[in-house]
């Protein structure tokens, strides 16, 4: 199963699949969801629904597809902080990650569900300034993919109608 980032459904609906010019992409998230291939948690959500737009107003009609977070994610918490403070990123890089709910928490909620993260984000190790959620996940050995991959992965097929 596939755990989507807010960057994810925000480029999409902001760029390539907008919900005027792409209703597609939004019917394949949902089918994919139903199917229980993709799903997100509620934090993402949470940043989705202030926003009065079509990502905001989608995200509400799609409640389910935003996991609450239990007992499995919260077990990675410790070994997600430690790495984070093992590394030279600045204070303030490390207050924005552990007080960005949702980056943190879809790195762990990935490892603890064995879900892969899929994010717009690229790994860069030697980052002081942002704690990059690809390097988040592979020093917890969790697996990260862009968006494209997973498409491809899950077979979406996104048809232009006649």
């Amino acid at each position: 199963m596939y755990l989507v980032d807010a960057n994810v459904l925000i480029e999409a609906k902001n760029r390539y699949y907008a919900f005027d010019i792409a209703p597609g992409f939004w019917e394949w998230l949902e089918g994919a969801h139903a199917a229980g291939e993709v799903c997100s948690i509620e934090a993402v959500k949470t940043e989705l629904v202030g926003r009065a737009d079509d990502l905001s107003a989608w995200a509400q009609r799609n409640s389910s597809f935003f996991q609450s977070i239990d007992q499995a994610t919260t077990a990675h918490f410790p070994a997600l902080s430690a790495w984070a403070a093992s590394r030279t990123f600045t204070p303030a890089a490390l207050a924005e990650f552990a007080g960005n709910q949702a980056d943190y928490q879809l790195v762990a909620h990935a490892r603890g569900h064995n879900l892969v993260l899929v994010t717009h984000e690229r790994p860069d190790p030697n980052s002081r300034k942002r704690v990059k959620i690809p390097d988040a996940c592979a020093a917890i050995g969790a697996t990260c993919m862009d968006p494209f991959e997973m498409m491809r992965r899950t077979g979406a097929k996104l048809r232009l109608g006649t």
